[in-house]
């Protein structure tokens, strides 16, 4: 390893190694997100798709199939099919929560209208399904399907749960790992089954990738409390402003006095914010170690996805997916 591909960050390593691969996917995303008679489709999938994320998720399955020693097509399919998955899901996410700004440019709700974000999802979703029935495989159809299924759950259950202070860590985890970790974990998945990899490896990339997911999302709520508008792409307090329940306020509210509840009760439950109350959040979180708690979880969750690697074969795809997840953490550590 040279001193430039040290001095990369672990998904910029990954990309570099699996850069043609992702070429390939790229030109299938947008083979397959044309439409002959709706101009509008590819107009919208392509403001989210040529935003210029990192592509995690289908590196992850690229990633994954070449660990596990995979010399044929299917995982170019697979990789466009999480990435369709997802993109979908963001269109869909971005309307259910008014959202104005998505890797820091304005979302496709606002730009174009709600409808076109939520039938473009709905064309990506059919297109990710026409991309896994051509592995030929039935349980790689069985396991995005069933991610796709545990998504939505998960967007279903954060409806009810987010703005009920009776909304312990619990609930919050099977949130995120609805909301997330699903197509993280299935991502990693269906690498190892398009490789033929055995079970206890299959076993061990799925494990890998839900950790991952776990810890990717926690930071990614802990970045809103704790981080800058530059770094999440969306302003910081958004979620303290939708009145979300995550993990750093469940913490806080475990732990808080009559007072601190009474204020929990008046911005969360009831959505009566005030100047000023964004500040006075932090100062209970900070009183109460909530934040650090908080990012503990994440190193917890990530040292868990490490772990799951152990039982893969050696091979610097393996350090490079250990290193992201090290990677993940450390915009909190």
């Amino acid at each position: 390893m040279g001193l430039d591909d040290i001095a990369r960050k672990p998904h910029e390593r990954l990309t570099a190694h699996l850069a043609g691969d992702m070429a390939r996917v790229n030109a299938l995303i947008r083979e397959r997100m044309a439409s002959e008679h709706a101009p509008r489709i590819p107009e919208v999938t392509a403001h989210l798709v040529e935003a210029g994320g990192k592509r995690l998720r289908p590196m992850l399955t690229l990633a994954a199939a070449r660990l596990c020693g995979y010399e044929g097509e299917d995982h170019i399919r697979l990789a466009a099919t999480v990435e369709f998955i997802h993109t979908a899901t963001l269109l869909h996410d971005d309307v259910v929560d008014a959202s104005a700004q998505r890797r820091g440019r304005p979302t496709a709700n606002l730009l174009w209208d709600n409808k076109s974000s939520v039938l473009v999802g709905d064309y990506l979703f059919s297109r990710s399904f026409q991309l896994m029935v051509e592995t030929g495989s039935l349980r790689v159809l069985d396991i995005l399907s069933r991610a796709s299924a545990t998504i939505a759950e998960g967007e279903v259950l954060q409806l009810t749960a987010s703005q009920d202070l009776r909304t312990d860590e619990a609930v919050y985890l099977k949130v995120i790992r609805g909301k997330t970790a699903a197509l993280f974990s299935a991502a990693t998945e269906v690498g190892g089954v398009i490789a033929g990899a055995p079970e206890a490896q299959i076993r061990a990339l799925a494990t890998y990738g839900d950790a991952l997911g776990m810890a990717f999302q926690i930071v990614d709520d802990l970045l809103d409390y704790d981080g800058s508008s530059s770094v999440i792409g969306k302003d910081v307090g958004d979620d303290f402003r939708d009145r979300k329940l995550t993990l750093p306020v469940i913490k806080a509210v475990a732990l808080a006095s009559a007072e601190e509840m009474a204020f929990w009760r008046r911005v969360i439950e009831k959505g009566d914010q005030r100047d000023g109350d964004f500040g006075r959040a932090l100062a209970i979180m900070d009183r109460h170690g909530t934040l650090e708690a908080t990012r503990q979880d994440a190193l917890g969750w990530a040292a868990k996805a490490k772990a799951a690697l152990a039982r893969l074969p050696s091979h610097e795809l393996g350090e490079m997916l250990a290193d992201l997840a090290g990677y993940v953490v450390a915009r909190v550590s």
